[in-house]
C-alpha cells in the first residue's frame, strides 16, 4: 500500500510498497477518507520527538476489519480517533490521565505508524463515531478542534477577561472562535492580513501584530503561533499574574540546529517576575468536538486551503508549510 513516510534522516517520501497493517488484539483497520496536515508533522520532518514512520495524525476514516476482543459493531463505521493509545495500568491511566499514560505510542508522532496511508491500525477504545450531519471535510477537525477546546476545560474565566490568542494559523484560529464563545473579550493577533480576515467573517476582533502596542494589558495569552518567538511576544502582552497558555510545540534548538536551523534563546525571567501562571496545553475531547461539529458551532470549512492526494508525497507537507496556507487536507 501507499504510505507518506518520513524516514530517520528527516526527509519525508511515498513509501508505494509499504506492509500492509494488521489489528492485533483490541485494534481495529481504519481506511483514511479524509487527512490533514498539522503543524506537528511539520515540526516532526525538523526533527521533533525524534520520529521515523509513517506520518499523520487527523483524520475521518471507515473501519474496515478488527481484531481480537473489538465489537463488531464498528465495522463499517466512520468514525475519528484520539492519538494517544495507552495501557490502561500506569498510575496515570488509573488517575483518569490516559493522555499522560507511561507507556503510551502516539498516533504518527511517536512509537506508533500514523494515518498517512491507505491503512493503519489503532485501538478500537481509542473510536468515536462520526454522525452523518459531519461530513468528511468537518469530520477531518475533530482531533484539531479538541485541541482548541481543551484550552476552555484548562482556564477558569471570571470578570469578562481580555484574552488574545497569539497566531493565525490553523490551531489559533479554531481557539479564537471556541474562545469567542466565552464571557469574555477575545481578540487574534497575528502576521497576515488574508487569515485575520476570517475574523471579520466570524464577528471577532482581530489584530496584526505590528500594529499592537505590547502594554502588559491581557489577562490571557494563547500562544498558537508554532514558533519558538512566540512566548516572548506573549510575555510582553501578559499583566502581571496573568495566564499563559502554551498550545505551540516545535523541534528543540539542538534538532534544528543540526538541520541548519537557527536557534532561537529564550528569556523566562519575566514568568517569575511577573508571577505569570503558565499552562501547558495539548490533547483534548472529542465527543464534545463531534458535538460542536454537528451543531455548526465553529467554522473549519473556510479553513481549507488545498486538496491533495496521497500520491503527491512531500508536496502535501510543502504545501502546508507556505506562507497563508491554512489546512491541507488530502485523500487516499
Amino acid at each position: 500500500m501507499q504510505a507518506l513516510v518520513l524516514d530517520s534522516d528527516g526527509k519525508p517520501r511515498v513509501d508505494a510498497h509499504h506492509a500492509d497493517p494488521v489489528p492485533h488484539a483490541g485494534e481495529v483497520l481504519i481506511r483514511p477518507t479524509r487527512m490533514g496536515v498539522c503543524s506537528t508533522d511539520l515540526e516532526l520532518c525538523k526533527g521533533y520527538m525524534g520520529f521515523a514512520g509513517v506520518l499523520g495524525h487527523e483524520f475521518v476514516g471507515v473501519v474496515e476489519e478488527y481484531g481480537k476482543g473489538v465489537d463488531k459493531a464498528w465495522l463499517g463505521k466512520r468514525v475519528a480517533g484520539e492519538i494517544n493509545c495507552v495501557c490502561g495500568d500506569c498510575d496515570m491511566c488509573k488517575a483518569g490521565l490516559k493522555e499522560h499514560c507511561r507507556d503510551r505510542t502516539v498516533l504518527g508522532i511517536a512509537g506508533r505508524d500514523g494515518c498517512f496511508a491507505e491503512r493503519f491500525v489503532l485501538p478500537a477504545a481509542n473510536l468515536h463515531a462520526v454522525p452523518d450531519n459531519v461530513d468528511d471535510d468537518r469530520a477531518v477537525f475533530v482531533e484539531p478542534l479538541a485541541a482548541a477546546l481543551q484550552v476552555v476545560r484548562q482556564l477558569t474565566i471570571e470578570n469578562r477577561p481580555y484574552i488574545t490568542v497569539l497566531g493565525d494559523g490553523r490551531l489559533g484560529l479554531l481557539c479564537a472562535q471556541v474562545l469567542a464563545r466565552l464571557n469574555a473579550t477575545v481578540r487574534c493577533v497575528g502576521k497576515h492580513e488574508t487569515k485575520l480576515a476570517l475574523c471579520e467573517k466570524w464577528g471577532i476582533k482581530h489584530r496584526l501584530l505590528g500594529d499592537v502596542g505590547l502594554r502588559q494589558d491581557q489577562d490571557i495569552v494563547v500562544d498558537c503561533t508554532g514558533s519558538a518567538g512566540g512566548l516572548s511576544v506573549a510575555l510582553q502582552m501578559l499583566r502581571p499574574r496573568g495566564t499563559l497558555v502554551l498550545k505551540t510545540t516545535i523541534a528543540p534548538p539542538e534538532a534544528q540546529s543540526a538541520q541548519g536551523r537557527s536557534s532561537t534563546g529564550l528569556d523566562l525571567s519575566p514568568i517569575v517576575i511577573n508571577e505569570i501562571n503558565v499552562i501547558g496545553s495539548r490533547c483534548g475531547p472529542f465527543a464534545e468536538a463531534i458535538d460542536v461539529l454537528s451543531r455548526e458551532e465553529v467554522d473549519v470549512v473556510s479553513l481549507i486551503s488545498r486538496r491533495m492526494k496521497l500520491s503527491d508525497g512531500p508536496a502535501v507537507l510543502e504545501q502546508a508549510g507556505k506562507p497563508g496556507v491554512l489546512k491541507v487536507l488530502f485523500e487516499p
